[in-house]
């Protein structure tokens, strides 16, 4: 098992020693042309790749397999990567760096399995802005959220000329990635039906998505449902993951009665609403089962590799292939605990407990998309079959 977690200042603390804090100053103003992370015409992209993969069996053997990855993916994925950038003004600039790279890699780059991904470079509030929002003034985080999402938007119109008014596509985001792409779908995909029907599904987790109280709709979309099966489409996938029970003060899970949280993007508040969780691994049922884990063999740079130490309590499992299945075993299920919904994780046997990083409010947030990567994959290849051709 692993030490304390942290007091909740562990954030601000790492950032400081990582010198990322410095002259905090706006991000310059960028030209209105999209630039991409993932792309299909890049050469370099981190959202594709070398998909050997080592699995651990129960019984600690393993076996190196080699998914398939399609030449002509017949469906596109838009993914809008989390608060990743270790550059040190509240907004980043539009510019490809390790962590963000590395993000997406251990994210994104799997769905190359199912679809070919696009990616928009954004910029995004940093982590240190994250690390000193206090500092801030609910309007300066607003503005920070605002010009994040123009820069989505735009990316997102782009995308939509780029590959004209047939093609079916997937929403992919995490954290702050969710959160811009919870307001995209409200704006621009739910209200119409056309855009409706070529949404495949929305997997959004660490990020609040809401509901009316006892529903699955209302709150962020009227018509959009959430998936409640994997022959289900044009419906949405949110949670978030936690070891333990969520914290009075849990940053998730908890229906937002204003927008603090997530200032500047106009999205639902009240009491007649609550946070959605969906288990991929038992959409239908929700029962407590083992998850299938899908991991990167490569460490996150700079604090996310910190935070990744934490969650772990020490190094993360590898293996020489770029991507493990490894030996412990968790299982998940959605629950209303202390007055919040989410995805409860627990070890199976003696795998080993993960930690709350940066704290106990954060749950397991940096691990939401890797710990049941293996079944949103599943579910969204289902999905994708039931495609008329």
């Amino acid at each position: 098992m692993a030490g304390p977690t942290p007091h909740r200042s562990a954030l601000l603390l790492l950032l400081v020693a990582l010198g990322l804090i410095g002259l905090v100053v706006p991000a310059g103003a960028a030209s209105a042309e999209t630039r991409w992370l993932c792309h299909p015409g890049l050469p370099d992209d981190p959202c594709r790749g070398d998909q050997t993969t080592t699995a651990v069996r129960a019984d600690g053997s393993a076996v190196v397999r080699r998914p398939r990855v399609p030449r002509r993916a017949g469906v596109d994925c838009f993914y809008v990567y989390p608060t990743s950038s270790e550059q040190p003004t509240p907004n980043a600039r539009r510019r490809s760096e390790a962590s963000v790279e590395a993000v997406a890699r251990q994210q994104a780059q799997r769905f190359s399995t199912v679809c070919r991904t696009f990616a928009p470079l954004y910029r995004q509030r940093t982590l240190a802005a994250l690390a000193a929002e206090k500092a801030f003034t609910e309007e300066q985080r607003g503005d920070f959220y605002r010009l994040a999402y123009v820069d989505v938007l735009r990316a997102w119109r782009a995308y939509l000329a780029e590959v004209g008014p047939e093609r079916q596509f997937v929403l992919v985001g995490h954290s702050q990635g969710s959160r811009l792409l919870r307001k995209l779908i409200a704006e621009e995909i739910d209200p119409r039906r056309s855009m409706r029907q070529r949404l495949v599904s929305a997997v959004l987790p660490g990020a609040d998505v809401v509901v009316r109280r006892g529903r699955d709709r209302g709150g962020d979309f009227e018509h959009l449902r959430l998936c409640r099966s994997s022959r289900q489409l044009h419906c949405v996938m949110a949670w978030s993951a936690y070891g333990e029970t969520p914290p009075d003060d849990s940053r998730f899970g908890k229906p937002p009665t204003d927008d603090a949280a997530s200032p500047g993007l106009d999205l639902p508040v009240g009491r007649r609403l609550e946070v959605a969780c969906t288990n991929p691994a038992s959409l239908a049922a929700n029962r407590r089962v083992q998850v299938r884990t899908v991991v990167r063999s490569e460490r996150l740079p700079g604090l996310l590799g910190l935070l990744q130490l934490q969650l772990y309590g020490g190094p993360p499992p590898s293996a020489e292939t770029p991507w493990l299945v490894p030996a412990d075993r968790y299982t998940a299920r959605c629950a209303r605990t202390n007055g919040t919904h989410v995805l409860r994780v627990r070890p199976v046997g003696d795998a080993q407990q993960l930690n709350p990083a940066p704290d106990d409010t954060w749950g397991l947030h940096i691990a939401d998309v890797n710990l049941v990567l293996g079944d949103v994959l599943h579910v969204v290849r289902r999905q994708v079959a039931r495609l008329r051709p």
